[in-house]
């Protein structure tokens, strides 16, 4: 039998009391509001505040998540890299319909965002891989993302191994590794509330623009 946590969990709770979320001072684009909220994150210097779960659609049809981080967001949707072999690689490819959660839960802010994925640029690619540390340019050379591995020394071996091909040069972006982005066609903001009684605000993207409703908690 499984021991019970140490906490009796259903005894958890946290008043929401921070803000409030209405459409009189909501903004009618989305991007505009998202950006506000990340910058209060930003604000409170809350941990990785780009940091976003990123679900997608398995080849068996059944969920997949994993956390990645925001590393851009203009007119083509919400940005992050990765290699392209990985899971959730063949899971674009295979169906580029996705979703992304930000939780923000010191602020009491979640946004809920769904939509369509494709590729960026490869110079999108390029110009980002150019700007990490050279550990994280190794990083993306060394892992062979998702493939079962007989151990850490496997990582540590093919680490070493790599650190020497390149030596002291530049360090070039791997063919399979490269950027996303994420074409929102709905954004949902959830801000907590007293009593549970939260303010949800959906902006569904249409031709002539975006459309907002209000959602029952």
């Amino acid at each position: 039998m499984l021991d019970f946590p140490p906490t009796n969990l259903r005894d958890l709770r946290v008043s929401y009391e921070l803000d409030s979320l209405i459409e009189e001072t909501a903004p009618a684009d989305p991007n505009l509001l998202f950006n506000l909220w990340l910058q209060d994150a930003l604000t409170h210097n809350l941990p990785e505040p780009n940091a976003m779960t990123l679900a997608t659609i398995g080849s068996d049809g059944g969920p997949n998540s994993r956390t990645v981080l925001l590393k851009g967001l203009d007119e083509r949707g919400f940005h992050f890299f990765t290699n392209y072999d990985s899971r959730k690689g063949r899971d674009i490819a295979a169906d580029p319909r996705a979703a992304l959660t930000f939780l923000w839960t010191a602020r009491h802010h979640q946004v809920n965002v769904r939509g369509t994925i494709t590729k960026l640029p490869r110079e999108d690619a390029e110009s980002y891989f150019n700007s990490r540390p050279p550990g994280h340019q190794i990083g993306a050379w060394v892992s062979d993302q998702s493939t079962v591995i007989a151990g850490r020394e496997w990582l540590e071996a093919r680490e070493a191994e790599m650190t020497a091909r390149f030596g002291d040069g530049p360090i070039p972006c791997p063919p399979n590794w490269g950027g996303y982005t994420l074409l929102a066609s709905e954004i949902e903001f959830w801000q907590g509330r007293t009593s549970r009684l939260h303010d949800r605000l959906r902006y569904t993207r249409m031709q002539s623009g975006w459309k907002r409703e209000r959602l029952c908690p």
